[in-house]
């Protein structure tokens, strides 16, 4: 069987797994697995979505299906996790799958595109959609398959040592941003870095970097940028909805009996959930101390939301003349953009604006 006619097959395994009616194998084969992150363990809610998928593969396998997680450069630097995946160096990975647009630009759809879906409308595109389908035709040329496994939700705009009031203040600014959103940025004018988790802070800290993004309020907190850049920005406009992945190594993957192979895919749509619930739970509370640490919250200006769409979609459209299976990811993940925020827009905006509005 063709490497993708097995990988169209696999991704309908995708799209059917869920964290409903879990799997409890039969089979008492033993099977050990490392998993590479590309996260520090003190970022606990990030970090858990691989510990998550290990526990619950762990425990509906009564212990025979042993996954044993890593932290960035415990194994391999946080950027190499796809890499040692494909090269067999672990069995899984778990990491964001922009990080790897220079392997190929649709890794970009894999984990979130500037303006573009929310969780719950990218989990809709990956599941029900085409989503898992075609990023699984991508990343079976690298000898792995992908589940999500993870996801923040609409993140910040990240940390600044000044005010960013117009475009102008975007001229010469270095700052950490990966995937398309950093992109972006460079077409505005910023100077673009592109570091892991862990190296974030000390880069911020000794000045090579003068503003960087992460995540949001509890990670954010928890790596203390608010020491060293008092100035935090939203809307994170180029992570709306960012999914994770969990890569597994496709020989790794087609030795796995049936009944393991489901309760991976359980698990992994478990961790998916249940991060993007652990996030919506801590960030409010770490929002709060952060301003009571005196944080100063700002918001984009219109001139730059305007102009970052502006030039996103145009990154998008000239990607797209360039690459044809970019084009065709791209073709059917605009088509179900344009309908789903039709949709959002009428019921789930509304509502939010006015509740946020009155409380």
């Amino acid at each position: 069987m063709k490497r993708r006619d097995f990988m169209k097959k696999a991704a309908a395994g995708v799209a059917a797994s869920t964290v409903f009616g879990p799997v409890f194998a039969q089979t008492k084969k033993k099977i050990r697995w490392r998993m590479a992150t590309s996260w520090p363990k003190s970022l606990d809610t990030i970090y858990g979505g691989a510990q998550t998928i290990a526990d619950r593969v762990r425990a509906m396998t009564d212990g025979n299906f042993d996954i044993r997680v890593y932290a960035a450069g415990e194994i391999v630097a946080g950027l190499k996790v796809v890499d040692a995946v494909q090269q067999g160096t672990v069995q899984a990975g778990h990491t964001a799958a922009y990080y790897y647009i220079g392997k190929h630009p649709a890794f970009a759809f894999g984990t979130v595109l500037p303006f573009g879906l929310t969780f719950r409308q990218q989990n809709a595109w990956l599941y029900d959609g085409n989503g898992n389908k075609l990023l699984n035709e991508l990343f079976s040329d690298f000898n792995m398959i992908g589940f999500p496994a993870g996801n923040t939700g609409v993140q910040m705009g990240g940390w600044y040592r000044k005010e960013i009031n117009s475009l102008a203040d975007l001229k010469g600014l270095k700052m950490r941003i990966p995937g398309l959103g950093g992109k972006v940025m460079s077409r505005l004018g910023v100077t673009v870095q592109v570091l892991a988790g862990g190296d974030i802070f000390p880069a911020l800290e000794r000045g090579a970097i003068d503003a960087t993004e992460w995540v949001g309020p509890y990670d954010d907190e928890k790596l203390g940028f608010y020491k060293v850049a008092k100035y935090y920005y939203y809307p994170g406009w180029w992570e709306p909805g960012p999914t994770l992945h969990t890569f597994v190594n496709l020989k790794a993957w087609n030795d796995l009996p049936k009944e393991y192979q489901q309760i991976y895919m359980t698990a992994a749509a478990e961790a998916n959930q249940q991060m993007q619930v652990d996030y919506d739970f801590k960030n409010p509370a770490a929002f709060k101390r952060l301003l009571a640490k005196g944080v100063k919250l700002r918001r984009f200006s219109n001139e730059i939301l305007d102009a970052a769409r502006k030039e996103s979609f145009a990154l998008f459209e000239e990607t797209a003349a360039k690459d044809a299976f970019y084009k065709k990811v791209y073709e059917d993940w605009k088509a179900f953009r344009e309908e789903i925020n039709r949709w959002f827009g009428t019921a789930e905006a509304s509502y939010v604006q006015y509740v946020a509005s009155r409380s």
